[in-house]
């Protein structure tokens, strides 16, 4: 099973989209695909919309996948384009959420990541040597001991826009600030060398990522709730469409009940995006060194055809150990 690989942040990307939608699927050409997932270019949707495809695929599905922009992926979920949609990125995405909600034909399925969230992020020698809370951003000392910056990502992400907000409201004093807007490579270099340097410096950053493994830094306090409520806490929610609901009861019950923790998705994001290794191998990977998670997926879940329990097929075609 192949997914498309790219990397763009978990925040408001827009794709340029025309034309019909046309799948990759896995299985050959005169098997139509009958569970069609969106995908936007972002490492962690990316690995676990494979990893949901591998376990449909052992079942007797065909899944196939398009890489669509956030907003895209509603449309195409609106139109009956696209079954699902794995990477509803809340609040971030709520405008194209709450839009695409209003014609009541998608299924919100619930959260399927649990610790999501954005922030402010430092390295941990800086939160050691006190800066624990957004708060004490408003110190001009401790704003000269970041060169007066904090850095961002891309123009018009939801984390550039969040950021904007801030400035134009003061909220922690960030109009006498610099945000500097580059991109996703670019901050997350930027950050690096400061760590190997050991300098200080402040960066709009979010989990599930890469970064939270390779670097060694913590998350600042937000208690004007810039990034969100609950100091930013963000849901990853899995939609489908009602329609293929009603022909696909099976698989989406299945897509209901995947869930991971924050740091599960971040160690997929890990192998895939900054280790290099294929979408497919990386969510095997996962799949075989979790074999109760797996189960859990399973439970009241059947074969395709509905003759078998789905655990003990899944179990032998992945060669997942026994829990």
């Amino acid at each position: 099973m192949t997914f498309s690989p790219s990397f763009t942040p978990p925040a408001l990307s827009v794709a340029v989209f025309t034309g019909a939608l046309a799948f990759s699927t896995v299985a050959v050409a005169d098997e139509p695909a009958d569970v069609r997932f969106a995908v936007p270019s972002w490492p962690g949707v990316t690995v676990k919309s494979e990893l949901a495809g591998q376990l449909l695929e052992a079942l007797g599905y065909q899944p196939a996948q398009q890489e669509l922009g956030s907003t895209i992926a509603y449309e195409a979920l609106n139109q009956d384009d696209v079954d699902a949609y794995l990477a509803a990125w809340l609040p971030g995405q709520s405008e194209s959420y709450d839009a695409a909600m209003q014609d009541g034909v998608i299924d919100d399925l619930g959260n399927n990541v649990d610790g999501a969230r954005l922030g402010f992020a430092v390295p941990t020698y800086v939160y050691d040597a006190g800066v624990t809370s957004a708060e004490d951003l408003k110190d001009p000392d401790v704003r000269a001991q970041f060169g007066n910056t904090v850095y961002s990502i891309e123009v018009g992400s939801g984390i550039s826009e969040i950021l904007k907000r801030g400035v134009a409201d003061n909220v922690y004093n960030l109009a006498e600030w610099d945000i500097s807007e580059t991109s996703t490579p670019g901050m997350l270099s930027t950050v690096k060398s400061a760590i190997q340097r050991e300098d200080w410096v402040v960066f709009g950053a979010w989990t599930p990522h890469w970064m939270n493994i390779a670097y060694d830094v913590r998350y600042l306090d937000d208690p004007n709730d810039l990034w969100g409520e609950e100091g930013g806490r963000s849901n990853v929610r899995t939609l489908v469409g009602q329609r293929f609901a009603g022909r696909q009861p099976n698989a989406t019950r299945l897509l209901d009940q995947l869930n991971f923790s924050a740091d599960d998705q971040s160690s997929m994001i890990y192998g895939y995006s900054f280790d290099d290794q294929p979408a497919a191998d990386v969510a095997r990977a996962w799949l075989q060194d979790h074999p109760e998670a797996v189960k859990s997926f399973m439970d009241g879940v059947t074969t395709r055809s509905g003759d078998q329990n789905a655990w003990p097929v899944v179990q032998s075609a992945l060669n997942i150990p026994a829990p």
